[in-house]
């Protein structure tokens, strides 16, 4: 065996590293900017002798469940507040490995330029789960839209609001249905990843979005039993390279902000 880790080591270095002796390690991701960032990995993972596979979901929920029940090794979607919802409401144990990235979450609109053209009575979309429906209402808060009466509660509802001066009207949707129904509301509340894939550019397009200070930062998730193991390990230190940091602020523009 000692000859084969020699060789091991050896093909690594050369990126040489044979397919058949190669750590599987799956992870499940939405396809913006995720799914893109992985794929942006892989070539990394395979000269260290990982085989990254990344299976592409398109909502919240499913890429939770597959890690909880084993069927993924991790997955790569989400924020933190999310994180801990869904494991208090479906009582999961996942755990956050390492922060990655921060997608500023912007409000968007077809009917106006401006957020003080919004007329008395607008309709307004955010997503219908707690935490990105709550970060939805503290942006209207901070653009001084709405008051909620916890001005801090990252898990607000429109049965949160003290004051709502233009008295707007909510509808709460799943957070990927929210760019196709644009052009139905006045303004929609859409998370960045769902923006992008609806080819809106949030640095141009959002009539009000977070800073680079936002505490929503996206982190690779994984299980208490695997998110210390090597091949785990070694994706979080390709996440966190310099060649990933510039392919972030390159290919995205602002519109995705590294986070280490």
């Amino acid at each position: 065996m000692k000859w084969k880790n020699a060789l091991l080591i050896l093909s690594a270095s050369l990126g040489l590293v044979p397919a058949a002796w190669a750590e599987k390690l799956s992870v499940a991701a939405t396809p913006v900017p995720h799914a893109e960032i992985l794929e942006y990995v892989k070539p990394m993972l395979a000269k260290e002798g990982v085989e990254l596979e990344v299976r592409v979901f398109t909502d919240y929920v499913q890429p939770n469940i597959q890690v909880a029940q084993k069927r993924m090794d991790a997955n790569f979607f989400q924020h933190k507040p999310y994180l801990d919802e869904f494991n208090k409401d479906r009582g999961t144990d996942l755990v956050a490995v390492a922060g990655v990235h921060i997608e500023p979450f912007g409000a968007y609109s077809r009917r106006i330029k401006k957020l003080d053209e919004l007329k008395e009575g607008a309709v307004v979309a955010i997503p219908n789960d707690p935490t990105n429906g709550g970060r939805a209402l503290l942006l209207l808060q901070r653009a001084g839209l709405i008051t909620l009466k916890d001005p801090g509660k990252i898990t607000a509802t429109p049965r949160d609001i003290a004051d709502n001066p233009k008295r707007l009207g909510f509808k709460e949707l799943e957070a990927a249905t929210l760019p196709r129904i644009l052009d139905q509301v006045d303004l929609a509340l859409i998370n960045t990843n769902y923006a992008l894939e609806a080819g809106l550019n949030p640095t141009k397009d959002a009539l009000v979005i977070e800073g680079a200070d936002s505490p929503y930062v996206n982190v690779l998730v994984a299980r208490p039993d695997n998110k210390d193991g090597e091949a785990m390990q070694k994706l979080v230190r390709a996440l966190h390279s310099e060649a990933v940091k510039r392919f972030i602020l390159e290919k995205y523009q602002g519109a995705v902000v590294p986070a280490f």
